[in-house]
């Protein structure tokens, strides 16, 4: 950590800017240059208060614009700490989570909490194009990035798009995976919205019930049959979702 002193010329150089402003320029340039790394004990408003000079709710309101725009997390009676960098996916890709998270450099992990054949919903049979109370396979998982959670895959698949689904271990192989080879994709459609999450998913995600999260709601074909409807939970923290179309021209 700076001294007092450093971080102090640090805001003092910022004379055209908001002191507010100012103090999280200099938590950013702390975080940006690696001497405050990912899950670093950022200082608490009254350690920026002795330490910048500014006022209680100007230490404050940089603490609470840091944690809005991801780059601090906020635990209340805890404190703040630098946010982990968030890990990415294809927005209109239908991509093997394990695969991104392998192109990052790190570890993926996939707990499976549920691999049954059910009865489907009125809602899940629409998804699938199939009769209410037709069978249907369902599996929810957790996938983790070094150990943190990072999505929740709650997915329902047409049993004659791929009978042996059951008979996966999905600890060691994705649906994506075993779907894409199963039943080759040819189409596939997304919905994705910001929800704040249920209390299960807080808990299998392992964040507080006041995180927003991204879901994406995304149908697969094979030919013309439905293979999969899939419900997608990322905590908004944590992930982004990034989609380009159209020729990219460099200069």
């Amino acid at each position: 950590m700076k001294r007092s002193g450093e971080m102090k010329r640090d805001l003092a150089g910022n004379d055209s800017t908001p002191l507010y402003a100012g103090v999280k320029q200099v938590i950013l340039d702390r975080i940006h240059s690696g001497e405050w790394p990912p899950k670093y004990r950022v200082p608490s408003e009254n350690e920026l208060v002795v330490e910048l000079g500014v006022s209680k709710m100007t230490a404050n309101r940089a603490l609470r614009e840091l944690a809005n725009e991801g780059e601090l997390v906020r635990i209340q009676g805890v404190g703040s700490f630098v946010a982990e960098r968030k890990g990415y996916s294809a927005l209109f890709e239908v991509r093997n989570i394990a695969e991104e998270i392998a192109e990052r450099g790190h570890i993926h992990e996939a707990s499976v909490i549920v691999l049954a054949r059910e009865t489907a919903s009125p809602e899940i049979a629409d998804a699938l194009e199939l009769a209410i109370g037709a069978a249907v396979f369902h599996s929810l998982i957790v996938h983790s990035e070094n150990g943190v959670p990072v999505q929740i895959e709650d997915r329902f698949v047409n049993p004659e798009a791929a009978p042996e689904y059951l008979e996966q271990d999905f600890t060691t192989l994705t649906p994506n995976a075993y779907l894409t080879a199963a039943a080759p994709l040819s189409g596939s459609e997304h919905v994705v919205e910001a929800a704040m999450p249920q209390a299960w998913e807080c808990k299998l995600l392992t964040i507080l019930k006041s995180e927003p999260c991204l879901t994406i709601r995304r149908r697969t074909w094979s030919a013309k049959q439905v293979v999969s409807t899939a419900r997608l939970v990322y905590p908004g923290y944590r992930y982004r979702l990034e989609a380009r179309s159209g020729k990219m021209f460099e200069d």
